[in-house]
């Protein structure tokens, strides 16, 4: 399997796509990610906007679009992304969880959320990429997350993309609450931390799981997730990588730092 694993925060509702100017730096990251990346045969997307009892995932040959968003101008509602499904890719990542021992379901109706349009139609605007969504697990367990990315390293599919899907700051308060400068440092605070423990190679892959299972002691992080389904996509894409990402960006987004990680295909690391 030779898989690209990125991690991003991907704004507030379509408004990346709306021209807003507070989504302009995500945009532009969005932009450049794409085109540093080899372009994927498919896509798999694990979407903070999707939770169910067990991992779910969108086996579809033409999902529709969900738009999971409320109160946007009309034109947000009219969006559209007709890329393609990928049953049988959709069944041998529903096979490599069950060798792992996680149950796992297909769910041939669900079609994707804007955590997936959202970003790939700023990536990858042709739609001709073929697309599956992997939801979270609605325990919000961190290291059941990892587990599952740990499992997808059993996949058997060639050129594949994998996109955490979430938002590493995702304070709804916060966002549009006046800034000031505690609020501004802990934004700072935690995502420097975020970095440091994705990024950093002085951390050996014990010590860097056990960082992100235990990810409430970071510095204010139940500020940053006050409920954590947008930093747990996160989890996954680690636990398929199992090593330090070689690339982490950052942008200002919505007026907080909200921060992006890439792993290039190679070999995983060996995360516990």
């Amino acid at each position: 399997m030779t898989t690209d694993v990125l991690y991003i925060s991907h704004g507030g509702g379509p408004m990346p796509l709306l021209g807003d100017p507070d989504h302009s730096e995500l945009v532009t990251a969005l932009t450049e990610l794409s085109a540093r990346l080899r372009r994927p045969s498919v896509i798999l997307v694990i979407s903070a906007h999707w939770e169910e009892s067990l991992p779910t995932i969108t086996a579809g040959a033409r999902p529709p679009l969900i738009y999971d968003y409320y109160g946007f101008p009309p034109e947000s509602y009219a969006i559209t992304y007709p890329c393609p499904g990928d049953p049988a890719l959709a069944e041998r990542i529903r096979q490599a969880l069950e060798q792992s021992g996680i149950p796992a379901r297909l769910d041939p109706q669900r079609g994707f959320d804007h955590g997936l349009f959202v970003p790939l139609k700023i990536m990858y605007p042709e739609a001709d990429i073929p697309c599956v969504q992997l939801s979270l697990v609605d325990s919000l367990d961190a290291a059941a997350h990892i587990a599952i990315g740990q499992a997808l390293r059993g996949l058997e599919q060639e050129n594949l993309l994998v996109i955490g899907s979430g938002f590493s700051f995702h304070n709804m308060r916060a966002f549009f609450a006046p800034a000031t400068p505690e609020i501004d440092a802990a934004n700072r605070a935690f995502e420097d931390w975020l970095e440091d423990t994705c990024a950093s190679t002085a951390l050996d892959e014990n010590e860097r799981t056990r960082r992100l299972v235990q990810w409430e002691q970071a510095p204010h992080a139940r500020f940053c997730h006050p409920r954590e389904e947008h930093l747990l996509p996160l989890q996954v894409c680690y636990g398929l990588a199992g090593r330090p990402c070689e690339s982490h960006l950052a942008a200002t987004i919505l007026r907080k730092r909200a921060g992006m990680f890439y792993w290039r295909a190679g070999t995983p690391g060996r995360g516990q």
